[in-house]
Formats: C-alpha cells, sequence, structure tokens
C-alpha cells in the first residue's frame, strides 16, 4: 500500500513540477499561467499532450522540439524530475501526517523560486505573498511547538537579511530577505539559523568551484535563491539529525 501511495506521490510530484516551470517562468514577466498554451520558444508551434508529459515527453523526444528540432532546456525535466522526487521524500521523512501538507507546500514553493531566480534572478513578491497565506493557514492546525517559534522565525529571517543587505549595501535582494522570512516561519528559529548557515555555505563552495574551474568569473551575480533551496530543504529534512551530531561532537 505504501509503495502505491508514494508512486502516486511521485506521479503527482512531476506533474506539478510541469505546472511550477510555467509558474516560475511567467509570473516574473507578469503573464497568465493559463493562456497561451506552452508553445516551442523557437518555432511558436503550441505542444501537444504528448508533447507535455512530464519527463517523459523530454526523454522521446530526445530534448528536442519535435517539429523544429530546437534544443529544449533541460531545466524542464530537472525540475519535474526533483520535484517529484522531493514530493516522495518529504512523506518518507516526515510520515503521513498533517505536517505533510506544510512539506509538500514548502517544495512546491522552492521549486517555483528556483526556477525564477535561475531564469531572471527574480524571487517575485507575487508568489511569495500567495504560499505566506498558504503557511499562515496550515500552521493554523499544525503549528509548531511552541505556536510562537514561528513569528520568531520569520522575525529573525527577515530582520537577519535586512541587516546584512544594509551593511553589504545590496548584497542581499529584497526576494531573498523575504523568502527567508517565509522560511523562518515555516521552520521556526533553530532549523532557520540551520538553513541560513546551510545556504550561504552551500553558496560560498559553489563560488570557490566555480572561480576554479571557470565556469563563473569574478563579480559575476549568480542566483542565490537555489542556495537557499538547498539550505531550507537540508534543514527541514534532515537538520534535528545534524543538530545532534553537531552537539555529539562538540562533547
Amino acid at each position: 500500500m505504501n509503495t502505491l501511495l508514494f508512486l502516486l506521490l511521485f506521479i503527482y510530484g512531476i506533474t506539478f513540477g510541469s505546472f511550477f516551470n510555467v509558474v516560475g517562468l511567467r509570473i516574473p514577466l507578469n503573464q497568465s499561467i493559463v493562456k497561451p498554451r506552452s508553445a516551442c520558444p523557437s518555432c511558436g508551434r503550441y505542444l501537444s499532450a504528448f508533447d507535455l508529459i512530464p519527463v517523459f515527453s523530454y526523454m522521446f523526444l530526445r530534448g528536442k522540439c519535435r517539429v523544429c528540432k530546437a534544443r529544449i532546456s533541460p531545466v524542464y525535466p530537472v525540475m519535474e524530475l526533483l520535484t517529484g522526487l522531493l514530493f516522495v521524500l518529504a512523506a518518507y521523512r516526515i510520515g503521513w501526517i498533517g505536517e505533510l501538507f506544510i512539506a509538500l507546500t514548502l517544495v512546491s514553493l522552492l521549486m517555483i523560486i528556483t526556477v525564477s531566480d535561475i531564469s531572471y534572478m527574480i524571487i517575485p513578491d507575487k508568489i511569495l505573498l500567495f504560499f505566506a497565506g498558504l503557511f499562515l493557514l496550515e500552521r493554523i492546525f499544525w503549528p509548531l511547538d511552541p505556536w510562537w517559534d514561528s513569528l520568531l522565525g520569520a522575525t529573525i529571517g527577515f530582520l537577519l537579511l535586512l541587516l546584512i543587505a544594509v551593511i553589504s549595501k545590496g548584497g542581499m535582494g529584497g526576494g531573498d530577505i523575504k523568502l527567508f522570512a517565509l522560511i523562518g516561519f515555516v521552520l521556526g528559529t533553530k532549523l532557520f539559523l540551520l538553513a541560513f548557515f546551510l545556504s550561504t555555505l552551500y553558496g560560498a563552495l559553489f563560488g570557490v568551484f566555480g572561480l576554479l574551474t571557470k565556469l563563473i568569473k569574478r563579480r559575476q551575480p549568480i542566483p542565490f535563491g537555489p542556495y537557499i533551496v538547498a539550505g531550507a530543504l537540508t534543514a527541514y529534512f534532515w537538520g534535528e539529525q545534524l543538530i545532534e551530531l553537531y552537539l555529539r561532537l562538540l562533547q
């Protein structure tokens, strides 16, 4: 039974992942997520149902448009597959309890943010406000213990990132600040601080690696959103174990 549930959740995940690609690409441009229909960016041909099967269409078409043979960005299938896997991971780590709704909502937000930030280096307020309402409603039904830890986490997340933005004179974008505040609300103070540490660690490691391998140039702006996503998910799913391990090492 659990295997079937995980399989269904994976199918839901890759399906929603396809939709998240659309949201992440269109909302920053103030475009409708309903119209027009998805089309090939090269030849403009509207995509058929066969072209829109999450993950599998990309494989069947070998990453090319069926008509003009233009390359399809691998971001589409990667985000679809990643969403499906994260949906399954959420159920595996948390179980089939109310908190799972919050986990799936968090994954959904972070996948959309990843697409948007990679594509445009923008984290749209519209997306953050929409999910803020969802998280507020969900935390009423499934609060942290203590309940006020959500408010404290959000406050610390906002003020800490605002301070960094002021000190760095714009080194941290407004979207990053609001996203961290929202993550603080969902995770609470302790896990938020871990998420913040991991996000900066991941970003620093990639920056060093990118410079050494010449994937990026000095002073080249890079989207910080994906590292926030990686740090938040790591803290949310494995934070308690990481903190416990750290405390053991200190003894």
